[in-house]
């Protein structure tokens, strides 16, 4: 009895102890390997994204870019289904979710994130000069990309939702998908990011796009991580206020969103 007590006891520290190493600070692990993982959408507009050369560019990119020299660590830049972006840091196989990641109550209880880096709201697009607010989006079908920022926050107003042609509103794995749903006059409105809207629009150069008054509310863009890695979370935290300092942020800032 004596041995199967001790048995018992060895097998309890034994998963305790594997259990914290799970929990763990991970960061020296990453530090170790060599390259952080950062997992972005690689259709998300002027955050990330693939330019005529199907090279990944944008925002977060060239911030990202810099930020790897404050670190002196590689950051290597992998796109992954945005939809299943909590799963793929948490199974390890990403080290960062960064690209137009809003903050968000619900993501907050999954992951630990950066200091605030940029501000974001969900506007709504559309071709019809007869949708002037969101009244108007009643009985009308409205696009929006599934496992976004913007569906949660168009689902935060149930009432408007439920107006929507079919009582919901139609999903597509990319904005892109969504917008061109709207030029194909499939879909009424789109709903999404500010800076990714403006950023097509501008791109189009096409003045047929309207841009509603109305909005689905103000966010911030912070950049995610697991819960356990405490040091690496301080030190893109330093980073990111050097980037701020030293001025490379606005020299990013200016060459992707001033006018």
């Amino acid at each position: 009895m004596k041995k199967l007590l001790i048995a018992l006891s060895l097998s309890m520290v034994l998963l305790v102890g594997c259990g914290e190493k799970k929990e763990g600070d991970k960061t020296a692990e990453i530090y170790e390997k060599g390259t952080i993982v950062m997992g972005v959408d690689d259709t998300f507009a002027p955050m990330g994204f693939r330019d005529n050369n199907g090279n990944l560019v944008g925002f977060d990119v060239d911030l990202a870019n810099e930020l790897s020299k404050e670190l002196g660590k590689k950051i290597d830049i992998q796109p992954i289904d945005w939809s299943m972006k909590e799963t793929e840091l948490n199974s390890g196989n990403i080290d960062l979710i960064w690209n137009g990641y809003s903050v968000t109550k619900a993501r907050e209880e999954k992951v630990n994130f950066s200091d605030v880096y940029l501000e974001n709201k969900q506007i709504i697009v559309t071709l019809d000069e007869n949708i002037k607010s969101k009244a108007d989006l009643k009985d009308k079908k409205v696009a929006v990309q599934n496992g976004s920022s913007t569906l949660d926050a168009i689902n935060k107003e149930p009432e408007v939702v439920q107006g929507f042609s079919g009582g919901e509103p139609v999903l597509f794995d990319t904005n892109n998908e969504a917008f061109l749903d709207l030029e194909s006059g499939r879909s009424d409105a789109v709903v999404a990011d500010e800076v990714l809207a403006k950023y097509y629009i501008r791109q189009k150069n096409s003045d047929k796009y309207r841009v509603l008054d109305d909005n689905f509310g103000e966010e911030v863009y912070a950049i995610g991580m697991r819960k356990g890695d405490k040091q690496l979370l301080e030190d893109i935290n330093k980073g990111l206020s050097s980037l701020r300092e030293n001025g490379k942020y606005d020299e990013i800032y200016d060459k992707w969103f001033k006018d």
